[in-house]
């Protein structure tokens, strides 16, 4: 068998574009080269999250920085809100770098609500909030403008955000938002490989860091501020993802932002009604379904078809495509499709049309 295309919730589908973006020449990432292209990339990355804060690189997964805002910002309690796999993962990073925390829970496939946050932060307890904006486990978005908006009652609460699976794919105002960090990994909505992850942070939270003693290095967010001032990383970064999201940021600005984030909604509509073509029903709650994934209920939830999974991904895999089967404690109990980074409406009715065929074998 071929290459079988990507349609996992992470990593994505790389064009053959950004792979030759990826493979350009070595420079020193000390030297005035890779200044000038760290240069480059901040006014498109300011433009795509809407701020004029600096945009720092960091060589890592994404929960580097999570576990770095975690180390960097919380100093009495951190409150974990826990809506699906990832979420609640946060809350065990916490307590492993020694923090005090407690969590937030709803069930699986429910959204994170302001009204929840409201309740817990009035009680004064806490000095930071981590929020996943879109819970790739469970295809969940939860409201995060309306999370954000309680930012103004509690300004001394450090609001993390990951938008790890949103995060180029919809609207995410940084400054309008007045949260304090929001990070991203490149491998899901930018279409870039894994192995590095895009943050922002506001002057509020570089001032929280400055003040906590034991926040390591490698992901010191006052040494990522240093650095960014001279166009220069901390450490070593891989300098081919650089190139490689200075190209993609090009393809992302010149299609124009909204027109993406349509194009993201209409993709993702297209799974929906396949979806409910086939009898399916879908695990999130109604009105707090992620736009970049889509989250099939398959039993986990009452109504709706359920078939064999591994067998619907096998099929499908023969075809060339490749699906999820779910993730954690709802694994086989639901399956993922993702219409993230790259992917038209002609691309998606290709994987579409190949699983109406795996349907008819079922």
């Amino acid at each position: 068998m071929g290459h079988v295309k990507l349609h996992i919730p992470g990593p994505v589908e790389v064009s053959e574009r950004t792979f030759r973006a990826f493979c350009q020449p070595m420079i020193g990432h000390r030297g005035q080269g890779f200044k000038d292209l760290y240069a480059r990339l901040q006014p498109k990355l300011q433009q795509l999250l809407y701020t004029r804060r600096p945009v720092y690189l960091s060589t890592s997964s994404a929960w580097g920085v999570m576990e770095a805002a975690i180390r960097n910002l919380v100093k009495r309690k951190v409150l974990t809100c826990m809506c699906g796999a990832f979420s609640d993962k946060w809350y065990d990073v916490a307590l492993r770098c020694g923090k005090e925390a407690e969590p937030l829970q709803v069930p699986w496939g429910s959204p994170i609500r302001a009204e929840a946050v409201d309740a817990k932060l009035a009680t004064g307890r806490f000095d930071a909030l981590t929020v996943i904006h879109n819970e790739t486990s469970t295809g969940v978005m939860s409201p995060i403008e309306e999370i954000a908006a309680l930012k103004r009652k509690y300004p001394d609460v450090m609001f993390i955000v990951d938008t790890v699976s949103s995060m180029s794919a919809v609207k995410l105002p940084f400054d309008e938002l007045g949260i304090d960090v929001m990070l991203a990994g490149t491998q899901k909505a930018f279409a870039l490989p894994p192995g590095m992850t895009v943050f922002v942070c506001s002057e509020a939270a570089l001032q929280r860091a400055a003040t906590v003693p034991d926040r390591g290095y490698y992901f010191d967010f006052l040494e990522f501020q240093k650095n960014a001032e001279q166009n220069m990383t901390p450490s070593t970064p891989s300098i081919a993802h650089v190139y490689a999201l200075d190209a993609k940021l090009d393809e992302i600005l010149a299609e124009g932002l909204e027109a993406r984030f349509e194009r993201h909604r209409r993709t993702n509509q297209m799974v929906r009604d396949w979806a409910a073509r086939h009898g399916f029903t879908l695990f999130p709650e109604p009105g707090f379904e992620s736009r970049t994934l889509t989250c099939v209920n398959n039993g986990a939830k009452p109504g709706g078809r359920v078939v064999d999974v591994p067998r619907l991904q096998q099929l499908v895999k023969e075809r060339g495509f490749l699906i999820d089967g779910g993730y954690g404690k709802i694994k086989g109990k639901t399956f993922r499709i993702s219409n993230m980074g790259d992917e038209t409406e002609a691309t998606m009715a290709e994987l579409l049309a190949a699983m109406d065929e795996a349907m008819k074998l079922l």
